[in-house]
């Protein structure tokens, strides 16, 4: 029998364990000629354990973590402003205020298919909804159909298109959005 996952708020202690874990899933999640040193510049950029401390003490921003048997092996990251990406913008239309940005939900790769990542997204949603939020936006790969499956399941829908800078390559996304 596995043992339970918590979800719970991260703290600034948690950058570190959190880049590292961020270093493993970020790559899973992109395409297949997304190139090694592209990943390496936006984990060293995006991902890293000084980024995180910035993310964990942003007031605009929350870091949930997972912890099995007293491991880190997955997080999620909410952005509550605005988005400035004037295709998201577009996407999301009248439904843009009040919406928050689920930017993030990564686990380790030992730990798919147990249904962290849905407990991850379950708290995600009730942060969002505990703070006001009227629903939830996010982008995905638009090849990465496992996620956009993912991200089916919890409700969300295709709303638009945007692009996202990994290193040098310019990748095509989906935006999906959750109404409450």
């Amino acid at each position: 029998m596995s043992s339970p996952v918590i979800i719970e708020r991260a703290t600034p202690a948690d950058a570190e364990t959190l880049s590292e874990v961020a270093a493993i899933t970020f790559p899973l999640a992109c395409p297949p000629e997304t190139t090694p040193e592209d990943t390496a510049e936006f984990i060293a950029n995006v991902l890293s354990p000084q980024r995180f401390t910035e993310y964990l003490t942003d007031p605009t921003r929350t870091v949930l973590k997972a912890v099995a048997e007293d491991k880190l092996i997955g997080y999620a990251l909410l952005n509550a402003f605005a988005p400035t990406d004037p295709d998201v913008i577009a996407a999301l239309g009248a439904e843009l205020d009040n919406l928050i940005e689920v930017s993030k939900v990564y686990v380790l790769p030992d730990h798919h298919g147990g249904g962290v990542s849905a407990q991850l997204m379950t708290a995600a949603l009730d942060a969002a909804r505990a703070g006001g939020a009227t629903g939830a936006w996010l982008g995905v790969n638009q090849k990465n159909v496992r996620a956009q499956r993912f991200y089916a399941k919890q409700g969300f829908t295709v709303a638009g298109t945007k692009t996202f800078l990994v290193g040098a390559q310019l990748h095509n996304d989906y935006v999906m959005l959750l109404k409450f």
